[in-house]
């Protein structure tokens, strides 16, 4: 407990001023306190001061605040002494003129807030008057007013009144008015003017309440007219004194209000936080504690943070501590989408990566890579759509959403496995895995033009798959005019390529498991991730099946890619736009010559991919075509007769 100043006696000689005949008069000290069986300490210490006669003076209008037999008790108990080491305290004076006021102020007179000057000029007095009709003088009740007598009035309190520097103080001597009118409107002062107390208080500029107010799309008015006032303004308070070396990085810490918890960040380069409001100014001390200047006002809202922090996402926690970001995800006034990792997916990644969670926390880009899992705009699971294409606040890659046919969600590929857990400044969104902003082969195709290819993908439901930072991939990307020269040959549009039923095989069939660059790339069969081989030949360039590479080695950071001019069939496509069930192709792939089972006279083509017609003839039932002076690919079967029409793709090995 902090040591009472000690302050000089003021004498009240110049208030007294007695007169002979006024014995039918009555004063503050015989008529009330004296003859009251529940003041007799105060009785003694105005008497061992030499204080009685100046409240017998009958030409003085006083008001006493009377504190009663139980408040110097209590005072005692606090200071741990008794009465007689309260009556020894070498400023006792001065705290007992801090009860008197030179003039007389009833109980109807009293307005809440106001600030009154004592006889003690040590400090002023902070009158309080709730809106249930409760009087408090600074942190004392009055429990008995109106004790009236001719030269003044008596008010009885239940503590003793001490001229000592409090939090509320700080805030009223240096400026914060808005803070200061604030907390006489939430009928705070008794809490903040407590002598005995040990505070902490977080104090808000004039104009971090401005801020708020503009934000908020209202006026000062406004902010101390919002029914939490006291909450909000509790929140900025701690019930022990905290000074600003003790402050550590990630602490979580409960005010005075139970609504939430403050979140407190220290940053490398110094800085401290309190949720997202820096603290401006450090160790404003008073004698009930210590004031931090905040340039925001801090609200107990749940936070996207809050989120984690109550879900057990204790891992994601520790990372956006030591990352530092606690301010940016705990503003009241953002609105964010989390992508919050599970603790396993963090084990997960640590694991892939042959180190420890430790390891994770230690990375150089952890703030970015926690970024990346953090959009700046509030997006429900509802408004999700497949294959959008979303920036978050890192500014290293963008994130790519799935909506599976299935319906399930993929951020890149990370499954949401839980949605829309809803806080005050956004929405959180559970993942099974860690997304990082690496460039991947998706990246490629999309940053490269390959429209019609990141189309067909993310149709394909295989944007997932493809955007795995801890796998490796070897695309052979078809061009856009492939696709259209595709589309041509299959008599359809893009549209058309883009319902074929079997597009994923399609499309796995241009990917390759692990990174092989073109000078790696050896001539013979490669198996796809399809499951089907692709021809490569090296004898003119470089050749896959019969689509050229046009452009080697566009590297990513899970895999490379490479450029062809046309797109890879596979053996098993059944790629047709048929109308004629009765026409069967064997075998297929095929050496030299292809059989056709019909039932009639029936007219065929071959073409290239291009659509350029390399053969045509008629056959009849059950007739063979010779083949031989093709080259190996994949090509195009078209048939024609009185049953129907067909298209089927055929690969020459």
């Amino acid at each position: 407990m902090k040591k009472l100043k000690i302050y000089s006696v003021a004498t009240l000689s110049s208030f007294l001023l007695f007169s002979s005949g006024s014995f039918s008069q009555t004063n503050v000290f015989d008529n009330v306190i004296a003859t009251s069986p529940n003041h007799t300490y105060l009785e003694a210490a105005l008497i061992q001061e030499g204080l009685v006669s100046a409240l017998q003076n009958q030409s003085a209008t006083l008001t006493v605040f009377a504190p009663d037999d139980a408040a110097f008790t209590a005072l005692a108990s606090a200071l741990n002494t008794d009465i007689n080491g309260l009556l020894a305290l070498p400023n006792l004076d001065d705290i007992l003129l801090y009860h008197v006021l030179g003039t007389t102020v009833p109980s109807s007179a009293i307005t809440n807030g106001a600030i009154v000057q004592p006889l003690s000029p040590t400090n002023t007095v902070k009158l309080t008057l709730t809106g249930s009709g409760n009087v408090f003088v600074n942190h004392a009740q009055v429990t008995t007013a109106n004790l009236n007598a001719t030269n003044g009035t008596v008010h009885v309190t239940n503590a003793v009144l001490l001229p000592n520097e409090t939090v509320a103080d700080v805030a009223i001597d240096n400026g914060f008015s808005t803070l200061v009118t604030a907390v006489v409107t939430a009928e705070l002062l008794p809490v903040l003017t407590n002598p005995l107390a040990n505070y902490t208080v977080f104090a808000p500029t004039n104009q971090a309440f401005d801020n708020l107010a503009t934000a908020l799309n209202t006026t000062v008015s406004g902010l101390l007219a919002l029914p939490n006032l006291a909450d909000v303004l509790a929140y900025h308070v701690l019930g022990t004194e905290v000074p600003s070396s003790a402050v550590t990085n990630g602490a979580i810490v409960q005010p005075l209000s139970t609504t939430n918890t403050l979140k407190l960040t220290a940053t490398s380069t110094g800085n401290v936080f309190v949720n997202q409001a820096q603290v401006t100014l450090v160790d404003i001390t008073a004698d009930n504690g210590v004031v931090h200047v905040l340039n925001a006002v801090v609200l107990p809202v749940e936070t996207v943070a809050d989120v984690a922090i109550d879900n057990g996402f204790s891992t994601l926690v520790t990372a956006v501590v030591t990352a530092e970001l606690l301010p940016a995800l705990t503003s009241p006034l953002a609105n964010y989408t989390v992508f919050a990792p599970t603790n396993e997916a963090f084990t997960d990644l640590a694991d892939a990566l042959g180190t420890t969670v430790n390891g994770l926390l230690a990375l150089p880009n952890l703030a970015d890579i926690l970024t990346y899992h953090v959009l700046g705009t509030e997006v429900p699971s509802s408004a999700v759509t497949n294959g959008a294409i979303a920036q978050p606040l890192s500014t290293t890659n963008t994130l790519k959403l799935s909506v599976t046919s299935t319906g399930d969600v993929f951020v890149n590929q990370a499954q949401v496995t839980s949605v829309d857990i809803n806080a005050s400044n956004g929405v959180v969104h559970v993942l099974d895995a860690v997304v990082l902003p690496i460039e991947t082969v998706v990246d490629v195709a999309i940053d490269n033009g390959f429209s019609t290819l990141t189309t067909a993908v993310i149709t394909a439901d295989l944007l997932h798959v493809l955007t795995d930072p801890l796998s490796e991939f070897t695309v052979f990307a078809p061009t856009n005019q492939a696709f259209d020269e595709l589309a041509t040959a299959l008599n359809t549009n893009i549209a058309g390529i883009l319902a074929l039923p079997n597009l994923a095989d399609v499309l796995t069939y241009h990917v390759v498991e692990g990174t092989v660059l073109s000078t790696q790339l050896t001539a013979g069969p490669v198996a796809t991730v399809n499951g089907e081989d692709v021809i490569v030949s090296l004898t003119n360039g470089v050749t896959i099946n019969d689509a050229t590479v046009t452009l080697a080695d566009v590297t990513a950071d899970n895999g490379v890619v490479h450029v062809i001019d046309g797109v890879l069939l596979p053996p098993t496509a059944g790629m047709t736009e048929n109308t004629n069930d009765k026409i069967v192709v064997y075998p297929n792939p095929f050496e030299n010559q292809i059989s056709l089972t019909v039932s009639e006279s029936t007219t065929y083509s071959i073409l290239d991919l291009n659509g350029k017609i390399l053969k045509s003839g008629t056959v009849n039932i059950n007739g063979n075509i010779d083949l031989s002076e093709l080259n190996s690919g994949s090509y195009f079967l078209n048939t024609i007769n009185n049953s129907g029409s067909s298209v089927i793709s055929v690969v020459k090995r």
